[in-house]
């Protein structure tokens, strides 16, 4: 065994292992999850994790797609987490692999509540969240101390589809000089006629980015008043995040990325 290896803890059988994949470029999947993608027996992905990290895992693993897309037939959370509990039991190593990071908007909270019920063990390995690693692809940091000393993360939409329930709206424009929305475009329209009823401004910057650090990364620079109709003249593809404040400004000097380096 070598001294890095040794570094990582065992993945046993019958253990599931909660990975977060990072936003899309394979190099930002940690150590431990690439260690995870080597090891595992089983690695069921979401339809949001890059090709290139699912190549990663070992020869001879079964690799199975549980992805959820909004509008079009998907597996239900309940079954995702039945399968993680049926393949742990026939003592599998199981590698449930996330876009982003499993505990931001990603339902592995869920997942490792029904695992915990059904008394399977579990790992959590943490990922680089969009919100952060995404926006740092477009060259928008989510904090700059002369700018903002609070950010917000929002999922933009519920369980339903919907608005998220249990937002109080006014709060959080005032909350946070910066606002960092996932899964943004369904109900774009909604979260931008909430954020200027609530004082924000309409000439406040704000920005689009889709598909972020892969290389079908679109950014779409505008202002809070004129995203929705940006979004209408561009089609951003999802995933999608809507970022407003300040920082978005910053993009100017600090947009180091281009997708085509991928």
């Amino acid at each position: 065994m070598t001294e890095t290896t040794s570094l990582f803890p065992p993945f046993e059988p019958g253990t599931v292992w909660l990975v977060g994949a990072g936003p899309g470029d394979p190099g930002l999947i940690t150590l431990l999850a690439h260690h995870a993608l080597q090891n595992a027996d089983w690695v069921v992905h979401d339809s949001l994790v890059a090709p290139g990290i699912l190549a990663m895992a070992r020869s001879g693993a079964v690799v199975e797609s549980v992805g959820k897309r909004g509008g079009q037939a998907s597996p239900k959370q309940t079954d995702i987490n039945a399968r993680l509990v049926e393949l742990a039991k026939q003592g599998h190593r199981v590698l449930r692999l996330k876009g982003g990071d499993p505990f931001v908007f990603g339902r592995g909270a869920d997942e490792a509540m029904a695992l915990r019920a059904a008394d399977v063990v579990f790992r959590v390995v943490p990922g680089v969240t969009a919100g952060v690693g995404g926006l740092a692809y477009a060259g928008i940091p989510t904090t700059q101390r002369d700018l903002n000393s609070a950010v917000a993360f929002v999922t933009g939409h519920g369980q339903d589809g919907d608005l998220p329930t249990g937002v109080d709206w006014d709060a959080l424009a005032r909350g946070a000089p910066v606002l960092v929305f996932y899964m943004a475009l369904r109900q774009l329209d909604q979260v931008v006629a909430r954020l200027l009823a609530a004082g924000r401004p309409v000439d406040e910057p704000a920005a689009i980015v889709s598909k972020a650090a892969t290389k079908d990364q679109l950014v779409l620079e505008t202002t809070l008043g004129q995203v929705v109709a940006c979004v209408a003249q561009h089609h951003p593809p999802p995933p999608a995040l809507l970022v407003v404040g300040p920082v978005v400004t910053l993009r100017q000097t600090l947009n180091w990325w281009s997708p085509q380096s991928v």
